[in-house]
């Protein structure tokens, strides 16, 4: 099957297997991005399905770092959109996501979004699957764990997401000088866990079957 699979960065594809059928496409942060990463990739990949994949944050506390998430449905405001999920012998969590236009950045935001229903949050699921049903093509919602659900931010991700749907990486690191002892560290434990949940996710799709 030639599948389409659509991130917001492409740091989430490091541990994607390489293979002719695969088509990663990975265009910024949010739903607007991700919606015409779509259009543009299958502009020039005839896609048989479409897959939102990359990192989210947990919404349930027994969820760990590198943890996989299957999107049973995508929820976002009123909007709902199904998703298939694929056939795996490795563990998973599987529910319903919460696709939202900002980061969470709070245990109590995310403490709000879990009392939806919603098992993990992240930005750009609605905008892919919004998509993947105007196309007329199966869609899939496969995600990794990077932030967990009691954790609180101290670094403001949302004060630097620019308009393009990229981060400001300078503004967040002059930011950051703010509070060294606390924000310095918070930036590279998390780009520890995105590069081991990168290979994790990787690992996932490649023992995947959609």
């Amino acid at each position: 099957m030639r599948i389409l699979m659509v991130a917001s960065d492409g740091m989430e594809f490091r541990g994607m297997p390489r293979r002719p059928d695969l088509h990663l496409a990975a265009k910024g942060v949010g739903a607007k991005c991700a919606a015409q990463a779509v259009d543009a990739a299958l502009a020039e990949f005839a896609a048989e399905a479409i897959i939102s994949t990359g990192f989210c944050g947990a919404l349930e506390p027994a969820m760990q770092i590198g943890d996989i998430v299957l999107g049973t449905e995508i929820l976002n405001g009123s909007c709902r959109f199904p998703a298939s999920l694929p056939q795996s012998r490795r563990s998973s969590h599987t529910g319903l996501i919460a696709s939202i236009d900002h980061v969470a950045q709070s245990a109590a935001e995310k403490a709000q979004l879990r009392a939806t229903g919603a098992i993990a949050v992240e930005m750009e699921a609605a905008g892919v699957a919004e998509r993947a049903s105007a196309h007329n093509l199966p869609f899939y919602c496969v995600k990794v764990v990077t932030d967990l659900a009691g954790e609180d931010m101290a670094n403001d991700f949302n004060s630097a997401l620019r308009p393009d749907g990229h981060f400001a990486t300078m503004e967040i690191l002059r930011s950051s000088l703010r509070q060294p002892l606390v924000r310095i560290p918070e930036l590279i434990r998390l780009r520890k866990r995105c590069a081991r949940s990168a290979l994790l996710l990787g690992e996932f799709i490649a023992d995947c079957r959609f």
